[in-house]
């Protein structure tokens, strides 16, 4: 297989999607050597969190800081920026634009807006409030195995009338294999042939990576991926493996090693996630991991057999 090419940047997800993980409880401490070390290796954006607001959320008090950005906040967490840029995640209906600061004010660099395609609209909206604010913005339409055909064409309508930047194939579940996301990306570049694309994988069937390195033949430009692949149920395409592998890129492994060192390995000995076989089935079977996840934090959290059973019988009840 041919191997990447110098227009692929790697968004680093870590904090925000790992935080799914462990409740965004990472220490100050954490997140400077991650970024420190995402820095040295030549990563071009780090997400350092959500941007959401905490008033439109529910139990906010109980999450950690990267749930909720502070510009203040960021600002003493990384008092002297490098190369590697900053980014934030929002959703629909969960941010109030009175919170998003020009970007002249902020620390962020990218704002990248999260929604299903029944909120395509709402999410533009949003996306040209930041792109007005001075900001790179993404547009990332989440759960793309669930979506009709002539939902997608309705979207990409919009889309290209929009200021957006970038536009993301989300395989949200885990589902999708090399020849899912061959016809996506060709897709998105046929219907949008003026913006910029980018992917996010989950791991569920193990083919995370694979399937961030096909979209980045296939000229997607922006690649989600977090260290040690931390991040939600079976998490995503590991940060070091893109590092390691793209070619043509002046990517340093060794400061990744040290921060897998240093960090992740420690802290996946407490928390868990990554590929497990009730994560495998939900891929399998094109479905949200929330119940694989809930088996996980069961007793019955290796009954593999009675959780397929109940999602493949549609007359039993999840108790």
């Amino acid at each position: 297989m041919k191997t990447l090419t110098n227009t692929s940047k790697i968004v680093d997800c870590t904090i925000r999607d790992g935080g799914l993980v462990n409740n965004w409880d990472f220490s100050v401490e954490f997140v400077q050597g991650l970024y420190e070390g995402l820095n040295e290796a030549g990563v071009e954006y780090m997400e350092i969190g959500y941007k959401n607001s905490p008033k439109l959320l529910k139990g906010a008090e109980k999450a950690g800081p990267w749930r909720f950005l502070n510009d203040d906040f960021l600002r003493k967490v990384i008092p002297q920026k490098g190369n590697t840029k900053l980014s934030a995640l929002v959703d629909i209906g969960r941010v109030d634009e009175a919170d998003i600061l020009p970007r002249s004010e902020s620390m962020l660099d990218l704002i990248r807006v999260a929604c299903y395609i029944k909120d395509v609209d709402k999410g533009l909206e949003l996306a040209q409030t930041f792109h007005d604010r001075g900001y790179e913005t993404t547009l990332n339409i989440m759960a793309l195995s669930n979506v009709m055909e002539n939902e997608l064409l309705e979207a990409f309508e919009m889309i290209n009338e929009s200021v957006v930047d970038v536009v993301y194939i989300v395989d949200s579940y885990g589902s999708l294999d090399h020849n899912d996301i061959k016809y996506l990306v060709e897709k998105f570049k046929k219907h949008l042939p003026n913006k910029r694309l980018g992917v996010h994988t989950h791991n569920n069937m193990q083919l995370a990576f694979s399937n961030t390195l096909i979209a980045s033949e296939l000229g997607v430009e922006l690649l989600d991926a977090s260290v040690y692949g931390m991040g939600r149920a079976a998490g995503n395409c590991p940060t070091e493996l893109l590092i390691a592998h793209l070619k043509g890129t002046k990517y340093k492994l060794r400061p990744v090693l040290s921060v897998l060192e240093n960090w992740l390995v420690p802290l996946r000995e407490k928390e868990e996630w990554g590929y497990l076989l009730p994560y495998m089935v939900t891929g399998h079977l094109d479905e949200h991991p929330r119940s694989a996840m809930a088996l996980r934090a069961s007793e019955s959290k290796d009954q593999v057999v009675e959780f397929y059973d109940k999602l493949t019988t549609p007359e039993v009840n999840f108790e």
